[in-house]
């Protein structure tokens, strides 16, 4: 359904190249990635997720894959458009580029390297060479010896044994016959890989998208957005955290204000927080991992911090020892339904911070901290 990119040792490769049957291993060369025990197949697509192509003769009579594919992106449509209208968040990172297409724009060359740097750059390069042959032809009286000595990377066109299949897609036969690209075809390829990359290839699952989205409500009314509008729309946006500003959206309840020890270890670690410790942090205290448009200024409810106080703290006050540092032995729980924190008096910041981000951490996605 999705591109996937990552480096990966051999062994690694054995399991993200092929898929698994009745004991079997055989290559998924359609979708380049692993069933592992039926359909979980891992992504790895650190810009953004972006549709897998599929040659246009793919079957997609019901029963076959690629109606599964079709009939996820009529889902995704839907629960993207309901999400918007509910105000919703969704923890899905798709890339710049998707969002480009489901509002309608048109994508290039150029748009490939906001989600496949490697592909975008290594067309780029070609493409670079195609501009120079044709600047040496339009010239009157060129050498024909410059032509022929144009050079990627050191290497020339023929020998790096391209072949009109889409690169890492072995299935997706670009232009039918054995042919080998050089320097004459090397414009037709690219031109030919980028149509499948970002047109021919994926225009049925794009498409079936947008279906699914007017069902719940008309797409184009999506175009008075930018991609990254888009973005923050459907999955938030994270803010910078200063802890002078924290205080003025924030609420301090049963047994704590704005001045407590604790609220001021807390408000300092989350200015220090970074982008992936703030992540958690939203994750684990409100559900999601990215703050709605407005960020904490408009979170619904409030988010509140509590005092929490310790379960042992009857049976250790018998025996002489204080409150807070019984407290240091607690660990921070939540209700994310209310966006409620409850947070041990910890007597010092080090040892908030420790306990803080071993339950961020940790915590997510169990009922053991709430």
């Amino acid at each position: 359904m999705w591109r996937s990119y990552s480096s990966f040792d051999e062994s690694s490769m054995e399991v993200d190249l092929y898929e698994r049957k009745d004991g079997n291993e055989t290559l998924n060369s359609i979708s380049g990635q692993v069933s592992v025990g039926g359909d979980r197949d891992l992504i790895q697509a650190p810009l953004g997720l972006f549709p897998l192509p599929w040659p246009p003769n793919a079957d997609a009579s019901d029963g076959s894959p690629f109606f599964k594919v079709i009939e996820y992106f009529l889902l995704l449509g839907r629960v993207v458009a309901k999400a918007l209208q509910d105000g919703r968040l969704l923890d899905l990172p798709l890339s710049t580029a998707f969002y480009k297409l489901v509002l309608g724009q048109e994508l290039d060359l150029h748009d490939i390297l906001s989600f496949d740097t490697e592909l975008g750059k290594t067309l780029q390069g070609l493409q670079a060479l195609v501009s120079r042959k044709q600047y040496l032809e339009s010239m009157g009286g060129y050498d024909q010896d410059e032509v022929v000595d144009l050079r990627f990377h050191g290497v020339p066109i023929e020998d790096l044994c391209l072949d009109f299949t889409l690169p890492g897609y072995p299935d997706y036969i670009l232009k039918p016959g054995d042919d080998n690209v050089d320097l004459t075809k090397l414009e037709e390829y690219i031109f030919l890989v980028v149509d499948a990359t970002v047109r021919t290839g994926i225009i049925r699952q794009i498409e079936a998208f947008k279906s699914g989205f007017n069902q719940v409500f008309d797409v184009s009314s999506l175009q008075i957005f930018s991609p990254n509008e888009l973005d923050y729309l459907l999955c938030g946006r994270r803010e910078f955290w200063k802890a002078e500003t924290l205080v003025d959206h924030l609420k301090f309840d049963h047994g704590y204000t704005a001045k407590s020890p604790a609220i001021v270890y807390l408000l300092e670690l989350m200015g220090e927080f970074t982008p992936d410790q703030q992540r958690l942090f939203c994750q684990f205290v409100t559900g999601a991992p990215r703050l709605p448009p407005g960020g904490l200024a408009v979170l619904n409810p409030k988010l509140t911090i509590v005092r929490k106080h310790s379960s042992t703290t009857s049976n250790t006050t018998l025996n002489g020892m204080g409150s807070s540092e019984t407290a240091d032995d607690d660990l921070p729980s939540v209700m994310t339904c209310a966006n409620y924190l409850k947070l041990p008096p910890y007597s010092t910041k080090e040892i908030m911070c420790k306990k803080l981000l071993y339950a961020i951490s940790e915590g997510q996605g169990s009922f053991d901290l709430s």
